[in-house]
């Protein structure tokens, strides 16, 4: 068969192969494995949407196919054709039978592919993070990534929200300026990377009612721990009208449909991922709901029991251990509402019935991943906000355009901010959040 046969059978992707089962079609990628079995040859292709083997028996094709494709090396790039065959016994449910392959590039023998089949080290695949995406689990840990990304908006945007997107370089924090970026901006003052959307945002939803805003934030906390990122991805509702008992109906919905939608689009990625699907079928609203209080008892007697190693304090806000415990007792994320002000930032509402405590919210993912939701009703009161600002030893000149918003028609409002990354761990079922975003950016990396 000439090369012209390659593209004369039209494209398909390996996601789309089902579509094309008894068809010859071409599919341009990568050898992402090559296994030889006398005069058989599996050779096994990607191509971004998913892997598939190949089958060439040296009968079935010229001896031209068969030998270019036994001295392929990993991560040549082809353009193979072949008849797209139904097979159980085959991961995706279908293999190839090769009739024809296309060399683009091949990788000479003497300078081998990074990332070969065998262990490698956490430093070695992050410091060649450009290359180990193109494995099969990290393919699919991305394709679930931007799934996610896009139920989220989904979301918003089938629900009335407008899209309206704060800036990334601020004049302050929203909680102090201790773990921010700092960076000099022209001859003025200094500037800083954004935290969080959710001051600009409160503006915004006083101006269009339903907003939310997706973006990049930046946190400079040094942070070792296996939940945190110096650079992740948060998408931020926030509510004119909206008090903490819908902000808590939003966001078990919103939380809800995001892992349908992945649960719709990526059973083989799941697969890959050897994820557990049932425990992700389960996530289905209303959520359980308890109060900061009943969540402190709850570890008082897991303490009493011998389930966790140490004492909470209550007053404290909750570490990661408290919540992966408080999480997993539950099949589907907890929503803790309630907690002590003191802990909590500067713009929460206080509690009517009892204000030392803030009306607020954690969403905890279960199975130990922790918080990936974090919210409240917002101060509606210019004058306690004011004074808050000031007991918080923050700036009161940079937050004078947020007073305005308590001073120029003030309703009451609810936000809540969730991390794409966080959530990506939990869906993926993840140890680590480094394996969440294409390029991650931690305490001790930058590169590549």
């Amino acid at each position: 068969m000439s090369d012209s046969a390659v593209s004369a059978a039209p494209l398909a992707t390996i996601a789309s192969l089902a579509q094309h089962e008894g068809q010859t079609v071409t599919l341009r990628g990568w050898l992402y494995n090559l296994r030889e079995s006398g005069k058989l040859l599996f050779p096994i292709f990607r191509d971004g949407t998913g892997t598939i083997q190949g089958i060439v028996p040296k009968a079935a094709v010229p001896e031209e196919v068969f030998t270019t494709i036994k001295n392929l090396t990993q991560e040549s790039s082809v353009v193979v054709t072949g008849k797209v065959r139904a097979d159980k016994r085959a991961p995706s449910g279908f293999e190839l039978d090769v009739e024809n392959i296309e060399v683009i590039h091949r990788i000479p023998e003497e300078t081998p592919f990074p990332i070969s089949l065998k262990e490698h080290g956490v430093d070695f695949l992050m410091e060649h993070r450009h290359l180990w995406i193109r494995t099969p689990r990290q393919s699919a840990i991305l394709r679930i990534r931007a799934t996610i990304m896009r139920a989220a908006q989904e979301y918003f945007d089938t629900n009335g929200f407008i899209r309206t997107d704060p800036p990334i370089l601020t004049p302050n924090a929203c909680e102090g300026t201790s773990e921010l970026f700092e960076m000099d901006y022209f001859d003025q003052e200094k500037a800083y990377l954004t935290q969080s959307g959710q001051l600009y945002i409160e503006a915004t939803a006083l101006a269009l009612g339903k907003v939310y805003s997706f973006g990049p934030t930046f946190r400079a906390e040094k942070s070792k721990t296996r939940r945190h990122l110096t650079e992740f991805w948060m998408i931020e509702p926030e509510v004119a009208y909206l008090d903490l008992d819908g902000l808590m109906e939003l966001a078990e919905n919103f939380v809800s449909h995001i892992v349908k939608r992945v649960l719709e689009g990526h059973q083989a990625d799941l697969k890959v991922l050897q994820r557990d699907v049932a425990k992700l079928e389960a996530i289905q609203a209303p959520f359980p709901k308890i109060s900061y209080d009943e969540a402190h008892a709850m570890l008082e007697e897991a303490y009493k029991q011998g389930a966790i190693e140490h004492p909470h304090t209550y007053g404290d806000d909750f570490g990661s251990p408290d919540e992966t415990y408080i999480s997993s007792q539950f099949d589907r994320p907890v929503m803790v509402h309630r907690y002590p002000a003191a802990v909590k930032a500067f713009y929460m509402e206080p509690d009517p019935k009892d204000p030392t405590k803030a009306l607020c919210l954690d969403v905890l993912a279960p199975e130990g991943y922790g918080e990936i939701i974090g919210g409240s009703q917002r101060v509606s009161s210019y004058e306690l906000l004011k004074s808050r600002i000031e007991a918080h030893n923050l700036p009161l000149e940079a937050f004078q355009w947020y007073l305005d918003l308590r001073k120029y028609g003030s309703v009451p409002h609810s936000g809540y901010g969730m991390g794409i990354e966080r959530v990506v761990a939990w869906v993926c079922g993840l140890d680590h959040v480094r394996e969440t975003i294409p390029f991650a950016r931690t305490l001790n990396r930058i590169y590549p």
